[in-house]
């Protein structure tokens, strides 16, 4: 038993010490302490009255500073990251660096001072480069603080000393006393001991879009580990939409729900893009063949006879010739243009790689709730007892849109059976819409909203509440009786489920009048409802009346989470183009199912996530996945990418966080997601915007094109420079160029033509064809063989005049002629390339790649 009792109080995050356990041991061996519900209720009695003081009176400020020092703050530590200069000085251990190091080593041993100078020059500029690639703090500062608010600390009520205080979020300590009303925020974890009418809004934390009804009733412990299913508790972060209610905190910061989900993405380390691999084995794999061929050259110098210092000097040469300085330049600056061009598109990208990642991503996993759909509950179909339907127009809290039969508006009270389910749903209603902004419960913000297309939101106030009978999950129904004057007769005004409301009439509305409800007419309204639930609505009906067993009923609306705009198209450009969407939503089997058919998904094969052998196995095939956690999501996108799938995650909630971080690319929502769900993201559509991604994922495919663009033109000066030595050392004629003049090539005359074929303008129908393999090398078949023609080519000019003029010159002047023969095949080669139209969506390259 006391192992029991210390169990359930780690779920709930609750750290009092043992010494208060150990005090409570009387109480546990009561032999009358049997079941899981009598053993909540000496957890409740523990909480209240030993560690928690006076529920009326709260916490004393000497205890509230204890528990402080013990427990911390109510707000979560993120740990410092490594020092910048410790990340610039890791990026002098890559193998190219070293051998340029080495280069300028040996250039000052030998007194060849200002060739150590230009490679030490171009450590730095290469180092520094690949430094931002890596932490573009620049983007951020520029993107994030322009365009998002600052962060504002919440405030809550309290009880401290006797009086009911306003409080920082931030100062609350395990044992305070919390009040919650509509529209607050939950500052921390509580034990709700009062709650009157409570729902509370958990979709940024679990999914669900339907708000959860809570109670300060018992609960037996959560069998699954899953706190979240407990209806006594209401979690940091969640957002009271109907009641108040009064709780104990038992979880703050890093101890609450919210903060397992923030130590999860802590935990959570971002994958390398595949650019970064594919330019770090590029490295690798120049590494290994300019340490070969200095090698072999030297060896070949020193059987010669040749003068151990003049070897050395000719090694520099080779290592500097070797490695293409200026390509992490044209690199990082093609990533940056990419990232101000999504910023034009109203997309935040705050690590430069990640654009170009984008061009092999084959999986994008979205979430439902605020994502694919506006989290805005809205009402899209009306149907009358009398069999009238209606379609609504408009999406949102606002009196956006119109009612329309047969192309007809209807509004105000020009059509009798409409006016009168819209009355009762208006009149019915804990709901209040302000400023376009919903206090109440979704469902009932939805019918406001109908009543206000109609001009009928007035009716709340015409009608005098006289007792009503809150809606319950359990009852699934909502009861008012109302009077317009206390001289008139009053009347029942009833919605909930239809099950439950067809209970209560004995007749039907039909054209103002009332007709007996017969069995036909209960078939008929059973089958309309059954059709609108296929369609993926939420229905509910209504009736009034002046008895709630003789009730008239008036018909049904259908209420649905509607998609956001172009948000199908883009999903069917994404499959069409070989991008696989797959849905994970928090939300129920039918739910998720009529999501799903909404965006065409095919083959909806459906895990309720139980067993987790079944979503490391068939993840690949499955398209929509419900009642889905933070750690099922996680599971999700590891098991596709291990796989060999390159994952995009979109969300907005702090339930998205943990995967967002985990996949390849993190995909946040700018307007409605959460500050968590930002931070962990790599990109933020700021307008919400779905179709963005189509955008970035353009982008991403026309970049990577240019970066193979130039990674041919650079690699063949580099492979030319370094062939030019080579031959002219074997064919014992002076070194033809020294390490300044190639570093001027690399950098400086190959820097801006090898820039204008990364600035390409993209071809549209780029995003028409399948992601690349993010296997496959930079380096293809196909591409070898153009660089070794287009190198050949410099290396025949460059060298023809070199044989020529040795001997007739001075050796300075033809060491700088030969660079400049050198520059112009540079030149004739990249005019060679504009004039034979060679576009950055050269399909043949994107399919070798």
């Amino acid at each position: 038993m006391h192992q029991q009792i210390f169990l359930e109080l780690s779920n709930s995050r609750v750290h009092f010490g043992i010494s208060g356990i150990r005090d409570s041991l009387p109480l546990l061996q009561n032999n009358s302490v049997r079941s899981g519900y009598q053993c909540e209720v000496v957890i409740i009695l523990i909480l209240k009255y030993k560690y928690l003081a006076d529920l009326q009176f709260g916490l004393t400020q000497e205890e509230v500073t204890r528990r402080r020092a013990y427990h911390g703050w109510n707000e979560f530590d993120i740990s410092e990251d490594e020092p910048l200069w410790k990340k610039y000085i890791s990026q002098f251990k890559d193998p190219l660096i070293l051998l340029l190091l080495a280069s300028a080593v040996i250039s000052v041993l030998m007194r060849q001072f200002d060739d150590a100078v230009s490679i030490t020059v171009a450590i730095i500029i290469v180092v520094t480069v690949a430094f931002v690639q890596v932490n573009p703090t620049y983007i951020d500062e520029m993107t994030s603080l322009s365009l998002f608010p600052s962060f504002q600390l919440s405030l809550c009520s309290s009880v401290r000393e006797g009086r009911l205080e306003h409080l920082l979020a931030r100062e609350l300590v395990p044992g305070d006393t919390v009040c919650l009303s509509v529209g607050e925020r939950v500052p921390a974890d509580l034990r709700l001991f009062e709650a009157m009418d409570l729902s509370v809004d958990e979709s940024s934390l679990t999914g669900e879009t339907t708000p959860c009804t809570k109670t300060s009733a018992p609960q037996p412990a959560a069998t699954n580990g899953d706190i979240t299913s407990r209806s006594n508790i209401a979690f940091m972060g969640t957002l009271v939409r109907c009641g108040k209610a009064k709780g104990i905190v038992i979880g703050t910061g890093e101890n609450s729900e919210f903060g397992e989900v923030f130590k999860m993405m802590q935990a959570e380390e971002a994958p390398k893009t595949p650019l970064q691999k594919s330019m770090d084995l590029l490295g690798k794999q120049l590494s290994l063949y300019s340490f070969g061929i200095i090698g072999v050259i030297m060896m070949v110098g020193w059987l010669q006879g040749k003068y151990i210092l003049d070897m050395f000097t000719i090694g520099v040469s080779l290592a500097v010739a070797a490695i293409p300085e200026g390509l992490p330049i044209v690199v990082t600056v093609t990533l940056a243009l990419g990232v101000m061009r999504m910023v034009k598109k109203r997309a935040i990208v705050k690590k430069l790689p990640i654009v170009e990642t984008l061009s092999c991503c084959n999986v994008i996993c979205s979430d439902k709730t605020g994502t694919l759909t506006k989290n805005e509950m809205t009402v899209t179909h009306l149907f009358t007892s009398d069999g009238q339907h209606a379609e609504v127009t408009g999406v949102g809290y606002n009196n956006s849109g119109e009612v329309l039969m047969d192309g007809e508006v209807v509004h105000g009270f020009s059509n009798t059976s409409i006016s009168k389910i819209v009355e009762a749903g208006c009149v019915c209603n804990d709901a209040v819409i302000r400023s376009n902004t919903l206090m109440g419960r979704p469902t009932e913000g939805a019918l406001i909203a109908l009543a206000m297309k109609m001009g009928l939101e007035g009716l709340q106030q015409e009608f005098v509440r006289l007792e009503e009978i809150p809606f319950s999950s359990e009852q699934k129904w909502m009861a008012v009786r109302c009077t317009l004057k206390f001289d008139k007769p009053a009347v029942f005004f009833v919605k909930g489920a239809y099950e439950q409301i067809i209970r209560f009439c004995t007749s039907y509305n039909s054209k103002g009048g009332t007709l007996p409800l017969t069995h036909q007419q209960r078939e008929l309204f059973q089958q309309q409802k059954s059709y609108m639930g296929t369609a993926g609505l939420r229905v509910l009906a209504f009736a009034s009346g002046s008895e709630m067993g003789a009730l008239t009923f008036l018909g049904l609306v259908g209420i649905i989470d509607p998609p956001r705009a172009g948000v199908k198209e883009a999903v069917a450009t994404l499959i069409s183009s070989g991008v696989a969407v797959k849905m994970i939503t928090g939300d129920s089997q039918e739910t998720a199912v009529s999501i799903g058919m909404t965006f065409k998904l095919v083959n909806p094969f459906l895990s309720q996530l139980g067993a987790m052998k079944l979503i490391w196995n068939l993840s690949p095939q499955i398209v929509v996945f419900y009642r889905a956690s933070p750690r099922h999501k996680l599971k999700i996108v590891k098991s596709l990418q291990n796989v060999g799938a390159v994952v995009a995650m979109t969300g907005d909630g702090v339930n998205d966080a943990v995967a967002l971080k985990a996949a390849d690319i993190g995909v946040a929502m700018g307007q409605t997601g959460t500050d968590v769900c930002k931070e962990a993201a790599d990109m933020i559509l700021v307008d919400d915007d779905f179709q963005t991604i189509l955008s970035a994922i353009e982008e991403g495919k026309g970049i990577y094109n240019n970066i193979k663009n130039f990674v041919r033109f650079q690699l063949s000066t580099s492979i030319a420079a370094l062939t030019l030595i080579s031959l002219a050392t074997l064919m014992n004629f002076p070194n033809p160029l020294n390490a300044m003049q190639i570093l001027w090539i690399n950098i400086i005359m190959d820097g801006p033509p090898a820039q204008s074929l990364g600035v390409e303008p993209v071809d549209r129908d780029v995003i028409r064809k399948p992601p690349r393999n993010v296997r496959d090398s930079i380096i293809t078949r196909s591409l070898i063989v153009k660089i070794l023609v287009s190198s050949s080519f410099i290396v025949c000019g460059t060298l023809f005049v070199f044989w020529r003029e040795v001997g007739n010159i001075h050796l300075l002047f033809l060491v700088g002629l030969t660079s400049s023969v050198c520059v112009v095949s540079e030149v004739i080669k990249k005019l060679e390339r504009l004039r034979g139209g060679e576009k950055m969506a050269d399909t043949d390259d994107f399919h070798d790649v």
